[in-house]
């Protein structure tokens, strides 16, 4: 079933509110597609203009930045400890936006959003 990202159909006084127009195609958004933990695996959309935006459906690697050491390393995903978007999010190893994920240099907190730019990016925690 599609999500319509349009305007309401009821005004902010809960009176009802006559559209002019129908709905558009531009106006219909897509299923969420949750990053898990396991095997990379990718997904292209398209979006307007004929352009392509890939989704990460399932990522192993983090590229990881350290701070201290001004380095970026490419490092496996451990585990998910902590999502504040959703507690069940950890028990499922679903990886978004906050996120707090274990990689093999230690805590990392997601600041890239994997189902929207293709990878993960991650800041370690000191």
């Amino acid at each position: 079933m599609a999500l319509w990202q349009g305007k309401s159909r009821r005004k902010p006084t809960g009176g009802r509110l006559v559209s002019s127009r129908g709905k558009r195609r531009f106006e219909i958004g897509r299923e969420k597609q949750y990053t898990k933990l396991g095997v990379q695996s990718l997904k292209q959309y398209r979006t307007t203009g004929g352009h392509v935006k890939v989704g990460v459906l399932v990522a192993q690697y983090a590229n990881v930045v350290d701070k201290k050491a001004n380095t970026v390393k490419k490092t496996k995903i451990l585990n998910v400890t902590h999502n504040p978007a959703d507690p069940n999010y950890v028990q499922r190893n679903i990886m978004n936006r906050g996120a707090t994920i274990v990689t093999e240099l230690g805590d990392a907190i997601v600041t890239s959003r994997p189902g929207q730019d293709g990878a993960v990016n991650a800041v370690l925690v000191q």
